[in-house]
């Protein structure tokens, strides 16, 4: 729905000549114009009017000098730096633009007719005199020579499978009658047709046709050639074909034109030479010839060369040129050339700009050149309130087709009305007034303007033939007459309606380098013709005007991107440079093709597309993929080359922050991104809604609701409590209906007999409760802005959101009409966290007992479907059973599909049980392990084995003990089994407390025993009590557990004080270390003797073993620090060579890391779900298995940090150990040994401190930052060392690893005596 817009145009009068221009060819290095007459060969530039060079070709003999001589091809040869033109005569001559010389490479005698380059520049095909094709290199080596006529059809022809007879075959809407139609003869070509040969190539240079007078029939007729000369194919006899030949550059058809009985069609061929869809040109068929067809360089606009057949009164034929262009299989004419009939300006040479597909060179008979530069524009009404029609208008001849995209989405070429001119339309607009931008205004080619609105009269309900009108169609107000100066067509462009009689358009100056602003208004005495009331003159050319509706601001852009703004609130127009809120100029780096005004953060800012996707606001650039965009009520909308639309809205993002937006992918949730279509444009943002209708690259129209504009108006809504077109918008978009309440929940609850009135529906209502869940949508599904104020979402503390929501609804639906809501009632108690359904059974029960008579009441039977509709029925016949009331259980078991053989007998059963007996029968039936219990224990002595039984086999013996009195045989019964189940699960001295309680000493007696619960124990055993040789033989057993479990001290108590042996008690000291208490029995009990047998041994063995240990480790640590830092280097230089080897962008040189395993992206990177549901535990000891120390393995430097750590922790735990041995040996005067030992263990403690830091050396920027430079550095590894820091830390598997040991500095261990 785009339409062709006029950029600029650049007229050039300076080139003068003998005779008259005859052919045009555009240099593609420079620019420039080469123009062949009949006396000359010129060089032109149009920018500086300058010639550059010329050369006379009837001087060197090539044309006659009279004049009466023809050029009958020209072509710029960028890679010779020449060009080639060929004459009537038969000569291809070669012009050097370096030394202007004329140079004649081949000679014809025969003459030529055209001559033809491919693509490629690589072959030129010349048609001759003697109607032949002569194919030669660029470098004129004839290749080969055929006739154009040929009898056979070529290499493609048809092969006929015979399938059938012509009349038994089956002919469509022509009927039988088809098959014995005779063909009719062909009528030979016009006679305006000059009957020269024409030739074209395929954009690829593979093909080539020729269309030619066939000598027989005199007709026209198409071959298709390969770049070999070998004939491809030959066209089917069409009657009228007339000369104009152009191959489509992108291949697929030949465009050529056909006169029919009753109309003039442009026709397109395959490249088989069947005929493949037409189009009419817009006059009857013998109104004009069409002198040429011309294709764009990208095949998206065909220009049609027109020329009146009759002459006018003066004698003078009109001519001009019409831009076509195809969307949806559909030609629409874009733009009307129309140049007169003053043979002076009528166009002799048209050709398009090889390089600019938009950009048109023509050449009039009076040596005036023209160049047209065209951009795609989208024509929208710029509206932003819900009054504007969102209408887009597309040209199309002298039809405007307007689409009212508010009311519906009318898929091109149809449209929602017409708009019928007297001619052609070049120019659309609509007014900027914020009041009336569904009006529209339509610049002609016969340069008039035309004033559409929408009628005032009253509305039509209904057509006559049943449908109701939705929308009014704009009707015809006023039509100005528009006095602009300009000789050729299109003098007045880029034209903006601002108000009610007021214009303003752009014409091009005198000097090619600046442009003229027009300000158009009907004078006084002539209200039907607009007038230049003021004008000002720009230096530069303007090529884009925007205005922004609600500022009112007027935008220029220049051609090299430099930003004006217009002045036009005054009498006189004036031009200022743009400036932002600093003052500073603001231009655009590079031109843009589609602009617009907007407001970024409170400042107005001019957004710019360029051709090569770049997207600017002013002179920064906000991304650099975009395909088309849209600003409408502070949003900006884009479409990107990926496939995306992103929607963000501007009055809450700087242009910095739209930078960011705009780079990053979007989260998983992020409402401004979603994916389109691949090649979608953006048509229209429908104000104040959320639809955004897109075009696709065939033409057809999409209407999505971007996420963003829908979740903006749903906030506005929910804002000003309209809870209806909230809920309406969001059950149709899909928009989860939790957003209700999460959006505001304060304002929710206090508004919620509002809500329920606005939804009025019981549907809509339960549909809302029915989606109810815990999540926060606004910090889920639909993130708040940064902008945004949190809002407090859990009003009611230690409630949750789905019963607090619940609890409200039912409390103000209970309030206004309890009868009404009644499904919503029982719904709000399914849905609650903890559902509620006895509560729902019983109201249902009650509506069963006492219906309600008001009208429009639920009946219970209605009630309980619905219920059913909710719950599962089982689950809801089991919980109606859970409420013990057998009349609401039936009500529910006749609703369900059960069978009564089923549950009859089981409630009879139950009726017939004792009251507390058959409840506890229902809630085992049910599962309901404790209420079965509580139930039982109400059923007396006879039922206890029953309950005994179902607290062992459900574990509820907690719950027992507190149903029965502490002092019964009940209690300790239930004891003695708590009690043995605490024995299976291996917890011995619980169960020992629980049978020593209710008066078991003696099973008490084992549990203690089993747990080494040695004080326990004894208290039991002397309970009992046990006689003493018992006791002791007990106090002996618990020593010996407690020795195995290294508990010295507390059997050498048992051995002490229970067994009677001081002797064992104080071996066992000594075996355990325990100096002093050792030293305190052998006094106690006057035993010296083992001072020297046992103690003295003993402490010198004790050193011996502590020396020998502490060396051990001492030496590990060493082994294992000069271990790690070997490999560390080794690392760190790999990680230098890998940087070296592959530059900084290198994805391993990540792996080479300070803290990281050469292998990290190895399998022990690797993730493992069944290791990922271990406890923490078990996951530290899965990644210590990993460590191994064996050199050259994966994670050695982790394992020998981790062992590190593992041996000095063992070192500083020693320090208590240490004290008491020195102790005990300066005390029997081992000070040779002592003095050995303490600088032995502190040298060792300073030794490993002092190698913390080295060992594990803080990780990031502020360690990396020493190792960014040195010797061994180069500037590849510095910055790979600067990005690295830049990217976010990666979690390391083993992380506690690398955590330094702390060491217990406070723990005073040495003695004085030995410093």
């Amino acid at each position: 729905m785009r339409n062709l817009k006029l950029l600029k145009s650049l007229r050039s009068t300076e080139l003068r000549g003998p005779g008259s221009p005859l052919r045009l060819s555009v240099r593609a290095d420079t620019g420039s114009l080469l123009v062949a007459s009949h006396c000359s060969i010129t060089e032109y530039d149009p920018r500086t009017g300058q010639v550059v060079s010329e050369a006379s070709l009837t001087a060197g003999g090539f044309l006659p000098e009279d004049g009466g001589g023809a050029v009958v091809g020209l072509q710029d040869l960028a890679e010779l730096e020449s060009a080639c033109l060929s004459t009537a005569g038969g000569d291809v001559v070669l012009f050097n633009f370096n030394t202007c010389q004329l140079e004649c490479v081949g000679s014809v005698d025969s003459g030529l007719t055209s001559m033809s380059w491919s693509p490629d520049e690589e072959l030129v095909v010349l048609t001759t005199g003697q109607e032949t094709i002569i194919m030669m290199t660029k470098h004129f080596e004839p290749i080969t020579e055929v006739g154009i006529h040929q009898d056979d059809f070529g290499e493609g022809k048809f092969v006929t499978v015979g399938w059938g007879k012509k009349e038994t075959q089956f002919h469509g809407s022509e009927g039988k009658q088809a098959a014995q139609r005779t063909i009719q003869e062909v009528r030979p070509a016009a006679a305006w047709d000059d009957r020269a040969p024409r030739v074209t190539w395929r954009g690829d240079g593979q093909l080539f046709a020729v269309s030619a007078v066939c000598l027989q029939t005199g007709a026209r007729k198409v071959r298709v050639w390969n770049r070999e000369g070998v004939l491809q194919a030959t066209s089917e006899p069409i009657n009228g074909l007339e000369q104009a030949l152009c191959w489509k550059p992108s291949g697929s058809l030949i465009a050529s034109t056909q006169r029919h009985p009753n109309k003039h069609s442009v026709v397109f061929m395959e490249k088989n030479g069947l005929l493949h869809g037409d189009f009419t040109l817009p006059f009857s068929k013998d109104h004009a010839k069409v002198k040429d067809l011309l294709w764009n360089s990208d095949s998206t606009v065909l220009a049609v060369w027109l020329e009146d057949l009759a002459a006018g009164e003066d004698q003078q034929v009109n001519a001009s040129i019409q831009l076509w262009v195809a969307g949806n299989y559909h030609w629409y004419l874009k733009q009307s050339l129309d140049f007169g009939r003053d043979s002076r300006k009528a166009p002799v040479c048209v050709c398009w700009d090889p390089e600019r597909p938009l950009r048109l060179h023509v050449v009039t008979r009076g040596w005036t050149s023209v160049t047209y530069d065209w951009g795609w524009a989208t024509e929208r009404s710029p509206g932003t309130d819900a009054a504007a029609d969102a209408n887009v208008a597309v040209i199309d001849g002298d039809k405007i087709l307007v689409t009212n995209f508010r009311q519906c989405v009318v898929p091109p070429p149809m449209c929602s009305f017409e708009l019928q001119l007297t001619s052609p339309v070049n120019q659309v607009t609509f007014l900027c007034q914020p009041q009336g931008t569904n009006r529209l205004a339509a610049l002609t080619s016969d340069g008039q303007i035309s004033v559409y609105a929408q009628d005032s009269g009253e509305q039509v309900e209904k057509t006559t033939d049943g449908f109701r009108a939705t929308s009014r169609p704009l009707v015809l107000r006023r039509t100005f007459r528009v006095s602009v100066p300009g000789e050729e067509p299109l003098a007045l462009r880029q034209l903006l309606w601002l108000q009610d009689e007021l214009f303003v358009g752009v014409s091009s100056s005198l000097p090619p380098t600046s442009s003229t602003l027009l300000m158009l208004r009907p004078p006084r005495d002539a209200d039907a013709t607009l007038t230049v009331s003021s004008e000002v003159e720009v230096d530069g050319v303007v090529v884009s005007a925007v205005h922004g509706s609600q500022t009112g601001t007027v935008a220029l852009q220049l051609e090299d991107g430099q930003i004006r703004k217009l002045r036009w609130d005054g009498a006189e127009l004036s031009v200022e440079d743009w400036r932002d809120a600093s003052g500073c100029s603001i231009n655009f780096p590079v031109p843009c093709v589609q602009t617009a005004l907007c407001s970024i953060s409170g400042e107005e800012y001019l957004l710019g597309l360029t051709d090569r996707s770049h997207l600017y606001a002013g002179d920064t650039e906000l991304a650099s993929n975009i395909s088309s965009f849209g600003v409408c009520n502070d949003f900006l909308l884009i479409t990107t080359h990926s496939h995306t639309c992103r929607c963000l809205q501007l009055t809450t993002l700087s242009v910095k922050g739209l930078q960011a937006a705009l780079a990053s992918d979007g989260g998983q949730n992020d409402e401004s991104l979603r994916r389109v279509e691949r090649g979608s444009r953006i048509v229209t943002v429908v104000p104040q809604d959320t639809r955004v209708v897109l075009q696709m690259p065939r033409g057809n129209l999409e209407t999505v609701h971007h996420r963003a504009l829908v979740l903006a108006q749903l906030r506005k809504w929910l804002d000003s409590l309209r809870f209806r077109e909230s809920f309406e918008c969001m059950r149709k978009l899909r928009i989860n209906l939790n957003l209700l309440y999460d959006h505001n929940p304060k304002v929710f609850l206090e508004n919620m007999e509002a809500f329920i009135t606005q939804l009025g529906s019981i549907s809509h209502i339960n549909l809302f409760v029915t989606e109810l869940k815990e999540e926060d949508t606004t910090s889920t599904m639909y993130p708040r802005g940064p902008e945004s104020s949190p809002v407090q979402t859990r009003p009611v503390s230690g409630q949750k959101k789905v019963d607090v929501v619940c609890d409200a609804l039912r409390s103000a639906m209970e309030s206004m009409d309890p009868n009404k809501f009644f499904l919503s009632v029982l719904t709000t108690h399914v849905k609650k966290t903890v559902p509620e359904l006895e509560v729902a059974l019983q109201k249902v029960h009650e509506l069963r007992v006492n219906p309600p008579r008001a009208a429009g009441a639920v009946s219970a039977e209605e009630a309980l479907k619905y219920l059913l509709f909710l719950v599962n029925v089982n689950d809801l016949y089991e919980h109606s059973l859970g409420t013990y009331d057998f009349d609401l259980v039936l009500m529910v078991a006749e609703k369900s599909q059960k069978d009564p053989k089923e549950y009859l007998p089981f409630l009879n059963m139950l009726k017939s049980l004792e009251t507390n007996y058959q409840r506890y029968t229902i809630d085992k039936h049910l599962k309901r392990y404790s209420k079965a219990l509580h139930h039982l224990s109400k059923c007396g002595e006879e039922h206890f084995h029953e309950a005994l039984q179902l607290v062992r086999e459900q574990k509820l013996h907690s719950e027992a003990l507190r149903l029965y009195a502490a002092d019964g045989a009940h209690y300790k019964a239930l004891s003695c089994a708590y009690a043995e189940h605490l024995m299976e699960q291996q917890q011995a001295e619980q169960a020992g407390l629980l049978l020593w309680r209710c008066g078991e000493p003696v099973g008490a007696l084992q549990a203690f025993a089993s747990s080494s619960s040695w004080r326990n124990a004894i208290c039991t055993a002397q309970q009992i009590p046990l006689p003493a040789d018992q006791l002791a033989l007990l106090a002996r057993d618990l020593a010996e557990k407690l020795i195995e479990q290294r508990r010295f001290a507390e059997a050498a108590l048992l051995l002490d004080q229970y067994a009677k042996d001081c002797e064992e008690a104080i071996l066992a000291l000594i075996t355990g270390s325990v100096w002093e208490e050792a030293l305190r029995l052998i006094y106690m009990h006057d035993r010296q003797d083992i001072t020297e047998t046992n103690l003295k041994p003993a402490l010198l063995e004790a050193v011996g073993t502590q020396t020998a240990f502490l060396e051990a480790q001492v030496a590990a640590f060493t082994r294992h620090r000069a271990r790690l830092a070997v490999v560390r280097e080794q690392k760190e230089k790999a990680r230098l060579g890998m940087l070296d080897e592959d530059g900084p962008d290198c994805p391993d040189a990540e792996l080479y890391s300070e803290a990281s395993s050469v292998m990290s992206g190895s399998k022990y990177s690797q993730s493992n779900s069944r290791v990922s549901s271990r406890s923490s535990k078990n996951r530290r000891k899965a990644e210590r298995k990993k460590l191994s120390l064996k050199e050259g393995s994966p994670m050695e430097d982790r394992a020998l940090v981790y062992a590190l750590g593992e041996i000095l922790t063992t070192v500083d735990k020693m320090r208590e150990e240490v004290h008491g041995l020195l102790k005990a040996l300066v005390l029997f005067q081992f000070d040779k040994q002592a003095e050995k030992l303490q600088p032995a263990y502190e040298e060792a403690l300073q030794a490993m401190e002092a190698a913390v830091p080295e060992v594990w050396a803080p990780e990031g920027p502020a360690s990396n930052q020493a190792q960014l430079t040195g010797p061994n550095s180069t500037a590849n590894s510095i910055m790979a060392s600067f990005q690295q820091q830049q990217r976010p830390a990666a979690p390391q598997p083993a992380a506690e690893v690398l955590m330094p040991p702390k060491m217990r500095g406070g723990v005073k261990w040495k003695l004085a005596v030995l410093m």
